[in-house]
């Protein structure tokens, strides 16, 4: 089940300023409008249940420490177990971020928070699978399409998502995987919807396998971290956006094992 979203509903989702991802620099929009590279620091972060104290910390950090740019985050494991994350993502992604599917009431666990000068023209959210008693909670794919204020043509999807823990980890259990390989399937189908289509698409998640290859078999599908649960994965469209990776890190987030990961890209209109 694929739910779409106008932009309005978009916005509301993310409960931000309708007019805050319109917002942008001078030097950002002329970059973008001439067709110069554009930095795009784009995230994966799994804030975790363990140490709860550490969660405003972890998000601030995640905030002020990727990059001299504004990151575009994929979250994963808001309100998951616990309370609270929703307003301390809203008191440190505000302004002049969209943080869409924060406030949706299915989708709420895995949102995006997209940074000015991007403008979310679309949303999307695809239900995976329903809950897996004493094991998951139901499983979403959230998908937003975002294209630079400055020049609508250098447009691309971003897909965040959160498999289940125990198929490929942990207890290696035969009836999780059944879950878990419905849920690649599920997002090998939505990323394909995009490349198809000639998008160019990003996505960010904890897949809770450290073997994970990639989500579409596909050649020309990158990976910024070759190894680990916590991916950032992109691929290519026709070609009319060009991406290249210029380096990675790792932001301690100190609530449990996850670090955020963090790929460093540029992009332009080819």
């Amino acid at each position: 089940m694929t739910k779409t979203f106008s932009r309005r509903q978009a916005l509301a989702l993310g409960g931000g300023l309708a007019g805050a991802a319109a917002i942008g620099t001078a030097a950002a929009g002329s970059a973008a409008a001439a067709g110069a590279w554009v930095r795009l620091p784009v995230v994966t972060a799994n804030i975790g249940r363990r140490n709860l104290g550490n969660r405003e910390a972890a998000i601030r950090d995640v905030r002020n420490n990727s990059d001299s740019e504004r990151p575009l985050v994929g979250w994963q494991e808001i309100n998951e177990g616990d309370t609270g994350e929703p307003a301390m993502i809203n008191q440190h992604f505000g302004g002049a971020y969209n943080n869409a599917f924060l406030n949706d009431g299915q989708s709420y666990r895995v949102p995006i928070s997209v940074p000015a000068p991007w403008v979310v023209v679309n949303a999307v959210n695809t239900f995976v699978h329903g809950v897996v008693p004493n094991v998951s909670p139901p499983r979403w794919i959230n998908e937003v399409t975002i294209q630079h204020n400055a020049n609508p043509t250098l447009k691309f999807a971003i897909l965040n998502t959160h498999y289940l823990a125990g198929a490929y980890n942990g207890e290696q259990s035969a009836a999780n995987r059944v879950y878990w390989d419905q849920h690649k399937t599920i997002h090998r189908q939505r990323v394909m919807n995009y490349h198809n289509r000639g998008t160019a698409v990003f996505w960010t998640a904890d897949t809770n396998n450290p073997n994970f290859d990639a989500a579409t078999g596909q050649p020309n599908e990158g990976k910024a971290f070759p190894n680990g649960i916590d991916r950032v994965d992109w691929l290519p469209g026709n070609g009319s956006v060009q991406i290249q990776l210029l380096n990675t890190k790792l932001v301690p987030m100190s609530v449990d094992d996850h670090s955020a990961r963090v790929a460093i890209f540029r992009v332009r209109t080819a």
